[in-house]
């Protein structure tokens, strides 16, 4: 595509500002939008979202709040918005179909994209490394023990660069249009083996101790955690309990022709970086 311009919704997130970065290391202009960002975009203020589509021909579509009907009809009309304002490219950052509530709704969102008139491309990934370095699961990694109702489920945990670089495929190259890619890591894990990994990598005494999900929302409730965020964290370790997520693609080596990164390589870097560091 010739002068491309991405717009990067979520740009100050896990993967949008691997996205940003990585559109500007190929010297793709940018627009990175977030709600406290420097270019301003907010799902809920429709407002935004024409200067943010001005001279726009691709975009990465990152809703905080994926999973809801509100999300589903906003990205609706965003994207039938985008369409008309001359956007042809849109990824989206969608969830796959494991079980739990709201998925109606996921699915909705992943129509609106394909009705909307844009070359869509719906990326489904995994729960993320970098949960345990930048988000909730660092504060119990720095505790020494994460307490989780996960059982012994398994997930194909993600590097957050790799779901970037797909992502940045799709946005700059052909040959993406109407896809749906299931991205995964390389392995099926267990929480206590990226609680052993990042162990090994730490050199510091860490430990995986499930929970029933009664005894996690207790004591989540107890530290102050807001009830619905427990409720949403409840569902998603559920999905994990329940083998839901037990499944590995080859998409992420077929569309960078190189394997995904393992979770091991990641906490060696990530402590390496003090990621972890209290």
């Amino acid at each position: 595509m010739s002068e491309q311009m991405i717009l990067v919704t979520g740009a100050t997130g896990k993967t949008g500002r691997r996205v940003v970065r990585q559109l500007l290391s190929e010297g793709v202009p940018v627009r990175a939008a977030s709600r406290s960002g420097e270019f301003p975009f907010d799902w809920t203020d429709r407002t935004t979202w024409s200067p943010a589509l001005e001279g726009v021909t691709g975009i990465y579509l990152v809703s905080p709040f994926l999973g809801s009907p509100e999300a589903a009809q906003e990205l609706s009309a965003f994207t039938r918005q985008a369409a008309t304002a001359g956007v042809r490219r849109a990824v989206l950052l969608s969830t796959p179909d494991g079980g739990g509530p709201g998925q109606e709704h996921v699915t909705a969102a992943e129509q609106a994209l394909r009705e909307a008139g844009l070359d869509g491309t719906v990326l489904r990934v995994r729960w993320f490394f970098q949960n345990f370095s930048e988000d909730f699961l660092r504060d119990p990694v720095l505790s020494g023990e994460v307490r989780l109702p996960a059982g012994e489920g398994t997930e194909a945990f993600i590097d957050a660069e790799d779901i970037a670089s797909v992502a940045v495929s799709a946005l700059t190259q052909a040959g993406h249009a109407g896809q749906e890619y299931e991205l995964t890591g390389p392995r099926l894990m267990t929480f206590a083996d990226t609680v052993a990994d990042i162990a090994r990598a730490t050199g510091r005494e860490i430990r995986y101790v499930p929970l029933t999900p009664e005894q996690y929302a207790t004591e989540q409730l107890a530290d102050g955690v807001p009830e619905e965020w427990v409720q949403l964290t409840i569902d998603l370790y559920a999905q994990v309990r329940s083998g839901a997520l037990s499944t590995v693609t080859d998409d992420v080596h077929k569309l960078l022709g190189r394997p995904p990164r393992d979770f091991a390589d990641y906490a060696q870097k990530a402590a390496a970086q003090g990621a972890w560091n209290s």
